[in-house]
């Protein structure tokens, strides 16, 4: 777990064959952030879905600062650990990290988005509240808001 949040600071590194002291420094920082300073030892493949993402989340911070760009981030997390994904990538966005997050989950990105961009047969970017006072913000809120309630997901 170490070997793979340490390297997110390839890039910083350059033709250098070890990484610095302030590099391993801002792994160790980021394992801290995630909560995973236990998991350092162990292998990352014998890690949960949540564990494994939380190790992906510190690597991407090691390798930026300023901007995340997340595929689906919570793919096959059950829902608690989900809802402490969601948890975590607010509170990177409240430190100022510009988060940009792919998702087919309209419920989790209207509660969790500042603004979104919708792509189907029509074109949508706009803030959350423009999104759901918009034809195609309505249509597909409403529909996760009738499948959420009878326990099902959303896929748009």
């Amino acid at each position: 777990v170490r070997e793979i949040v340490l390297s997110g600071c390839q890039g910083r590194a350059g033709l250098r064959p070890f990484y610095s002291k302030e590099e391993k420094k801002l792994a160790r920082e980021n394992m801290a952030r995630m909560g995973i300073t236990n998991l350092a030892n162990r292998c990352y493949r014998e890690l949960s879905g949540g564990q494994q993402q939380r190790v992906l989340l510190a690597r991407a911070l090691c390798a930026t600062r300023k901007v995340l760009l997340l595929d689906e981030p919570v793919a096959g997390l059950d829902p608690k650990v989900t809802m402490e994904m969601y948890d975590l990538i607010r509170a990177l966005n409240k430190e100022g990290i510009t988060i940009l997050m792919i998702s087919h989950d309209i419920a989790a990105a209207v509660h969790y988005a500042t603004h979104i961009l919708h792509i189907g047969s029509k074109i949508f970017f706009g803030t959350t509240e423009e999104y759901l006072a918009s034809d195609i913000g309505r249509l597909f809120a409403g529909h996760s808001e009738k499948c959420l309630e009878k326990g099902g997901e959303v896929h748009a």
